[in-house]
């Protein structure tokens, strides 16, 4: 049975600065944000999580909420294995798929066919596995005979339409997703979230960081609320997406909108 626990876990990053470079500059340059302090050495460094407590089991949809630089990029890729705790524990039980770079497998030279078998190694898929699943993720796409053709021949919503199709079309224990889809087209928008909500009642469990409200009201049974790398309030969605509301100065919103008005609207 899948699980999640998180005891105390604490992630800091050091930032180390190059000649010339003003503090501004390096942590502009850096993907890490959070409490900045000096350590004995004088060296920077960045909390990104900061005791974080978590238990999650089998059914458990997580949503991850904040402001930019909260910490939620941070959990997920702690969750996934990606940063080693610099405190605490954490244990993990179950296959993790971590979806954060969409890019990532694929080759510019291949055809699109070969970027999904790719993909699907990258994610642990069997060869087997992915061919059963060829012609579903081949529809899902709707690009046709551009499958044959290299990658590099697509446009940016082409290269979306292979990397999500692919991402999706796999069976997941544990699944950690970022933000990280934002399209024009409605149509492919709108079937993208009905594949994005099967794909998730699949999993064991499901971590999301989203802006979003609707997505985190249709994906998620819980939310945890992140400031600074701490965690601010965990339980119940609608409990704690209205004191989040009522914290950022929003109105009582409609279940649509963005928790964050400053972000372009990303969805899943």
């Amino acid at each position: 049975m899948a699980q999640i626990h998180l005891d105390q876990v604490s992630v800091d990053f050091v930032i180390y600065q190059g000649s010339g470079r003003s503090l501004k500059k390096t942590l502009l340059h850096s993907s890490t944000s959070g409490i900045i302090r000096h350590d004995a050495q004088h060296r920077i460094q960045v909390q990104a999580l900061d005791k974080v407590s978590i238990q999650l089991e089998h059914g458990d949809r997580l949503g991850l909420i904040g402001g930019n630089g909260a910490g939620k990029t941070t959990l997920l890729r702690t969750i996934a294995g990606v940063y080693e705790p610099t405190a605490g524990r954490i244990r993990v039980e179950g296959k993790i798929t971590p979806l954060f770079d969409l890019s990532i497998g694929f080759d510019g030279d291949a055809s699109g066919y070969d970027n999904i078998r790719m993909r699907a190694a990258y994610l642990g898929v069997s060869r087997e596995e992915i061919e059963r699943k060829m012609d579903d993720i081949a529809a899902f796409t709707e690009l046709g005979g551009h499958l044959d053709l290299p990658v590099r021949t697509y446009s940016a919503g082409m290269m979306l339409r292979l990397a999500f199709g692919a991402a999706t079309a796999i069976d997941a224990e544990i699944l950690l997703m970022d933000e990280w889809i934002a399209v024009s087209d409605a149509q492919f928008l709108e079937k993208a979230e009905r594949r994005a909500a099967e794909f998730a009642g699949r999993a064991s469990i499901l971590v999301v960081a989203s802006h979003v409200e609707s997505v985190l009201r249709r994906l998620c049974n819980k939310v945890l609320w992140l400031e600074n790398g701490h965690v601010v309030k965990i339980g119940p969605v609608d409990e704690v997406l209205t004191e989040y509301r009522q914290n950022q100065h929003l109105d009582a919103a409609p279940a649509n909108r963005d928790l964050e008005p400053t972000v372009g609207k990303l969805t899943m």
